[in-house]
Parts: structure tokens; C-alpha cells; sequence
């Protein structure tokens, strides 16, 4: 699934649409990413209204719109990829393939805004008023934001004493955005085993947490986020995949194993496991 970097680098890519009018709404109105809004109520809403503005929070992606009404309504169109979304802008007047369920066509700008998913396991949300809607409010302050405190996350651990490090990174309600590969990366950075249960972290080790999670999101987002580009060989990213893979630090072997439900890799070198 797509974390906080890939989903701000795919947001980008309805970019060419910004300051045009949606000319056509086509959507496939009984396909399951449409489960958590109306896809008629969408369509006719969208119609004729300029998109305005995008933003990318945890693992969503958020478009504005101004509304072809009166008042100009402020339309809000989310986006979560799932597994298999993918965000496109394409050439106008080509026919919809069968996975690509939402097209904004941009006739005077001669394109299309396509949102596809194959698998189905993204969804669409909307919503027209001019404050924004739970679903994108309640999203929990972003990892590199001022917000994201030591002592937030000291709490948060604490409150979580017996849950395993990597679980605790992969909620979503603390770590927006972080999923399976940038949490084995903090956890490796900062010498602390995925296994190792939240609550017997010293704070100098929540300390080492808090600043290589801030540091591997501010990074992903200049690389991954920037251009869609992998991370270099000095990352643990570049090496967890490898069967017979290596540390780069200690040069010795990785390992990997299911720990919280999601296949994780550690270098037992160099996080060691009491």
C-alpha cells in the first residue's frame, strides 16, 4: 500500500487539472470504491465545478473543487489508493478501461483526470459545504508537523506498554501515513527491535525514535515524494527484499518474519532483541 511519500508524489499527478472546469464526469456507479458516498450526488456535483486545489495527508489525498453553483460551494473530493489506485491525466476523447472508475474530463484543457484501482480496495469520499469533513479533519497531525511531539509519542507508547514496536508504528492514529516499509526503516535507524514491546522503551530510545520518524518521513517525502525515485543503497529499503540480504551498517545478514500482522525486516546485528 502506498505511504506518505508514494501518496504525495501520485497526488501530483492530477496537477495539470488545477484552475480547470470538469467538462464530463464518467464513474462506474456500482463499483466498491464508490461504498462510502453517493457516485449520483458526485457526478452531478462535480459537474461544471473547477478544481482549485489538492493535499495529501496520511496515506488520502484531498482535491478542492468550486462548485458550478451560484456561491461556488466548495466541493471535497477524497481519495485513498488502497493497494492497487493509481491517479493519471491523460489525453481527452479515450474510452474508459474497465478499472478506471472515476474521469474527470478537462475539455478546454484537452485531458482527462483518471482515478483507476484493478483491485477495488481504495474509495472515493466527497462531500460539498465550506468546512471540511470529518473524514479529512480527524486525520491525525503529520509526523514531520510541530504537532507530532516526544511527548505525544512517549504517551501514545505508554498507553500501548505491550504492543509490539512495529504494530505501534503502523497505527495510523498516531503515525499517519507510515506503513510497512518506512516503520522497518525507523525501527533499523534508530537500533530498536520491530518485536520489542512499546513499553520498555527508556526515553532516551523514544527520544531516537521520535527523531529518526521525523527524519525518514522529511527524507521519503524529498526523494520518493519529490520523484518518485527509490531510496538510496545506504537505506535499509534498498536491502529488506533481498533473500540472503545484508545490513548496510553492520554488513552482516537481515532477517525477516510476520511481527503485528505484517511481514517485517530487522537487522539482528544491530537490533538486538533482550
Amino acid at each position: 500500500m502506498p505511504e506518505l511519500a508514494e501518496v504525495e508524489f501520485i497526488r501530483k499527478r492530477w496537477n495539470p487539472g488545477l484552475g480547470h472546469v470538469v467538462t464530463s464526469v464518467r464513474l462506474h456507479p456500482r463499483a466498491g470504491v464508490f461504498k462510502t458516498c453517493d457516485p449520483a450526488e458526485l457526478a452531478r456535483r462535480l459537474l461544471g465545478a473547477r478544481l482549485t486545489s489538492s493535499a495529501a495527508a496520511a496515506k488520502q489525498m484531498l482535491f478542492r473543487l468550486s462548485g458550478a453553483d451560484a456561491d461556488g460551494t466548495t466541493l471535497w473530493l477524497g481519495l485513498h489508493l488502497g493497494m492497487t489506485g493509481e491517479l493519471s491525466t491523460r489525453p481527452a476523447g479515450l474510452p474508459d478501461a474497465r478499472a478506471e472508475h472515476l474521469i474527470l474530463d478537462q475539455a478546454a484543457a484537452a485531458h482527462s483526470l483518471v482515478f483507476a484501482d484493478f483491485r477495488m480496495f481504495g474509495r472515493v469520499q466527497f462531500h460539498a459545504g465550506p468546512d471540511a469533513p470529518a473524514w479529512w479533519a480527524d486525520i491525525a497531525p503529520a509526523v514531520i508537523s510541530p504537532a507530532f511531539t516526544l511527548t505525544a509519542v512517549t504517551d501514545f507508547f505508554r498507553r500501548r506498554a505491550r504492543t509490539p514496536l512495529k504494530a505501534a508504528l503502523l497505527m495510523q492514529e498516531r503515525f499517519p501515513g507510515i506503513g510497512n516499509w518506512m516503520a522497518d526503516e525507523i525501527l533499523w535507524r534508530a537500533a530498536l527491535h520491530p518485536a520489542r514491546r512499546c513499553g520498555d522503551l527508556d526515553p532516551a530510545e523514544i527520544k531516537k525514535l521520535h527523531r529518526e520518524t521525523v527524519w525518514v518521513a522529511s527524507q521519503a517525502l524529498a526523494i520518493t515524494g519529490a520523484t518518485f525515485e527509490d531510496p538510496p543503497t545506504s537505506w535499509l529499503f534498498q536491502h529488506r527484499w533481498k533473500d540472503g540480504g545484508i545490513c548496510p551498517r553492520t554488513k552482516k545478514p537481515l532477517e525477516r518474519a510476520t511481527i503485528g500482522g505484517r511481514t517485517t525486516c530487522w537487522s539482528p546485528a544491530r537490533q538486538k532483541l533482550a
